[in-house]
């Protein structure tokens, strides 16, 4: 059973029929004990990092993560769930769970033709293997909206790197976490093949 994490930070309904399409079981919880104590964890989101942190210290669901995170529970980040793993966040000057050391950052200014926020489609570039990306083939593409970006402290946590203008980071992992920064629920087949893999992950920590 995977315990989706919810701090009123986008839509976990989607996330939840995302996992049923590919036959797994998924609950809905904005309760601490019950994510700190999951099987399996998403930690998915969109909107404002200081609004969302303001609600998951609230609902001690920042705790719930951390302890979680510690005894070594797999999760996945997802969108502002990936942001928030993170340290910092330009978006707000905002403090976060600090589980993997890193910052979030805005995009710099971009020619006329990119937009802020990168929305739609674009391509994911595998730089080191991981299980929620076997067999992922280099023509593809996972749906993205933000208008901040994943910067990990260490180069060996990238997983993936994706083009906007830069090369910014759009998938990292350290240990039990996994984070992405596109939205595999709204990707079609393939993001419902990484939740697949993601749901049969047994990481070695």
């Amino acid at each position: 059973m995977i315990t989706i994490v919810d701090y009123d930070a986008g839509n976990p309904t989607s996330v939840k029929r995302a996992l049923a399409a590919v036959g797994v079981d998924a609950k809905i919880s904005p309760d601490a004990d019950q994510v700190r104590d999951a099987e399996r964890i998403i930690f998915p989101g969109v909107g404002h990092a200081r609004s969302a942190m303001d609600v998951l210290i609230e609902r001690r669901l920042d705790r719930a993560l951390a302890a979680a995170f510690a005894r070594g529970t797999p999760i996945l980040g997802i969108c502002v769930g990936a942001q928030l793993s993170l340290t910092r966040s330009e978006e707000g000057d905002t403090e976060c769970l600090g589980l993997v050391p890193g910052a979030v950052r805005r995009f710099p200014p971009l020619p006329a033709q990119l937009k802020i926020p990168h929305m739609g489609w674009n391509r994911v570039v595998v730089k080191r293997p991981h299980p929620i990306f076997d067999g992922l083939d280099a023509d593809n593409e996972f749906y993205f909206v933000h208008s901040y970006y994943l910067a990990p402290v260490a180069a060996d946590r990238v997983l993936a790197t994706t083009e906007h203008g830069i090369e910014f980071v759009s998938a990292f992992a350290c240990k039990n976490l996994a984070a992405v920064q596109f939205h595999p629920e709204k990707s079609g087949p393939l993001g419902l093949a990484l939740l697949e893999r993601f749901a049969r992950w047994d990481p070695v920590c």
